[in-house]
């Protein structure tokens, strides 16, 4: 485990739970101290000194401006590698990563943790199926209050609040976007508004709303904060045929079949964590048989790729062409 804050203690506890041994490495003292007091696992100041244990892969949980030199060092080292989203704050070196990849024979997979949500997957086979018919529009909802994401740090410390780090609601919030792709396929153009309207003491947006034309035709309206006081993540998608709404918090998948104009409601709620332990599930089973991982880096470049248009369309006031 490369970086053992948050989400990388969070990764730690369901690997251990999963059978895996974890080695850890953090440059800053007090992480390393809490994981090793915590969770058991031998832990290093230097990432180089947790590879030379030679494990079979490395996760890479630090701010995202650090995702591909650590990554890059993973590769060499023999190790497969787990990068948490946003796979980096540009798209300069993944080509280079996917080439080291490529030569050494190793799997790159990328931490978008709501594809392994099973409410959401659900609402993705539906949509697949056919359920609504062809989507025509969709409104994609995330807003939680930064200083509440991680209570036990200063959020003006955190990467989300630094632009230097790849902080931002565009980037710290991609899930969205990411599975706007995984829903409605790639986008054609773009449309974004983002700046930082509160008073929170950050350096980057804190709101943005954004309208995204995909090649399917539907138009797909993606609104992230870290304003919000309260939480909510939830998403609703109009097709020919019906409606399907979604709230992550609830579990719920309702859907509305406008032929037998009827509404079912699916009671999908599951443990938070449920989602996270899949993903490890899924990438240790990639590592042991070789296969494609859900989220690869391919997948994680092009959404990526996605949330830098917005932040480009943002900043110009332009829509811009993908």
């Amino acid at each position: 485990m490369i970086g053992c804050g948050s989400i990388g203690r969070r990764h730690i506890k369901n690997l251990l739970s999963l059978g895996a041994n974890v080695v850890a490495s953090d440059v800053m003292a007090e992480n390393r101290e809490w994981v090793k007091q915590n969770l058991g696992v031998r832990v290093f100041e230097k990432t180089e000194d947790a590879l030379a244990e030679k494990p079979d892969a490395a996760l890479v949980c630090t701010p995202p401006s650090t995702h591909l030199p650590l990554a890059k060092l993973a590769l060499e080292a023999g190790c497969h590698v787990f990068v948490e989203k946003p796979l980096s704050h540009n798209l300069s070196g993944i080509k280079d990563i996917a080439k080291l990849a490529s030569r050494k024979k190793l799997i790159v997979a990328v931490g978008y943790n709501m594809r392994f949500n099973r409410s959401l997957a659900k609402v993705k086979e539906m949509v697949a199926q056919g359920a609504i018919g062809k989507p025509l529009s969709a409104r994609l909802i995330f807003g939680q209050y930064l200083p509440a994401w991680r209570p036990w740090q200063d959020y003006r410390k955190s990467y989300t609040a630094s632009k230097s780090l790849g902080g931002g609601i565009i980037l710290d919030g991609s899930h969205e976007i990411d599975y706007a792709r995984w829903l409605f396929g790639e986008a054609s153009e773009i449309e974004c508004m983002a700046k930082k309207v509160s008073s929170l003491e950050v350096e980057t947006e804190d709101v943005a709303e954004m309208n995204i034309m995909f090649g399917g035709g539907a138009i797909v309206n993606i609104h992230l904060d870290f304003i919000r006081q309260d939480y909510a993540r939830k998403c609703e998608i109009v097709g020919e045929k019906g409606t399907i709404s979604w709230d992550y918090s609830k579990g719920s998948v309702v859907l509305y079949d406008a032929d037998k104009k009827a509404t079912e409601v699916l009671d999908l709620s599951d443990d938070p964590n449920a989602m996270y332990v899949d993903e490890m599930k899924h990438f240790m089973e990639c590592v042991k048989g070789g296969k494609k991982p859900l989220v690869s880096l391919e997948e994680g470049e092009k959404s990526l790729a996605l949330a830098l248009k917005a932040k480009e369309s943002a900043e110009s006031g332009r829509t811009i062409r993908v």
